[in-house]
């Protein structure tokens, strides 16, 4: 189906969003005809769109190529503002990275990928960089994991069939009946796991945050460096932890949906 085929898609919008995600990891200045070829849209359309972005402040140009600005972040921003994700979960995660020893993070799935949405982190050398907004291969994730395992079959199908717009190559890349055998045991037990699927010296455990219906939202996990932390610390320490705080996220989450309140920044009420 042709994605204007209903007289209230705004064309002129949806090619303005291909513009601004063909800046991915590896290509943060692109020319008009680099742009133009991966958009596959005319040259002159895209110039239009590309003044019209840097007039609002989201691109600016220089010898001939064109970047993203900062402004872009407020896109993201506004979905976790709506969310008020980071609100709730930041108190939670701050507590658990001070029992955990180790960076902790929220995501959320966009297609076949995952979206970090909140994260604490402490500062350790890790593989990849890791930051509000970056995406990942959900399956090679745990906290893809938790999320594709509460997916429908449909639904599962459809996300999978999606390519990943994360620009990363994982380390593992599961075949589809293996995929289905691990879905099924996260979706047994609860949690999962990952180890160096993503890339090496990376792995992590992670847990279901719900809604009041019972409906997997997030996820949220602890991640660790493998030459530090053994799989039996991730599952004997720091999963009972997780799953206290995930159950800790999910309580509030449900309470902050049922009587919504904007939250106040510390000693805003003072």
């Amino acid at each position: 189906m042709r994605r204007d085929s209903t007289p209230e898609f705004i064309e002129a919008l949806a090619r303005g969003l291909d513009v601004l995600r063909c800046f991915e990891p590896g290509r943060p200045a692109m020319t008009l005809s680099e742009l133009a070829a991966a958009t596959g849209l005319a040259r002159p359309t895209v110039r239009r769109i590309l003044i019209t972005l840097e007039q609002l402040g989201y691109v600016r140009s220089s010898d001939g190529e064109f970047s993203l600005t900062p402004r872009v972040l407020d896109l993201g921003m506004a979905y976790i503002r709506s969310q008020s994700l980071w609100d709730l979960a930041v108190p939670h995660l701050r507590e658990l990275v001070k029992q955990t020893g180790e960076s902790c993070s929220i995501a959320q799935l966009d297609g076949s990928d995952i979206v970090y949405v909140a994260r604490v982190a402490v500062p350790k050398l890790v593989t990849l960089s890791v930051t509000i907004g970056t995406r990942f291969p959900a399956p090679a994730t745990s906290l893809g994991k938790v999320l594709l395992a509460a997916l429908s079959p449909e639904e599962l199908e459809r996300r999978l069939a999606e390519p990943s717009r994360s620009g990363i190559e994982p380390a593992h890349r599961h075949e589809r009946e293996e995929l289905d055998t691990v879905l099924s045991k996260v979706r047994a037990r609860g949690w999962a796991l990952t180890d160096e699927e993503l890339a090496p010296g990376i792995r992590s455990v992670a847990a279901p945050i719900r809604d009041g219906q019972g409906a997997v939202v997030a996820a949220v996990n602890v991640n660790a460096h493998a030459a530090e932390t053994p799989v039996d610390t991730l599952t004997d320490r720091h999963l009972p932890r997780l799953l206290g705080t995930a159950s800790a996220i999910s309580a509030d989450w449900e309470a902050w949906k049922a009587h919504p309140m904007e939250v106040l920044a510390p000693g805003a009420g003072s």
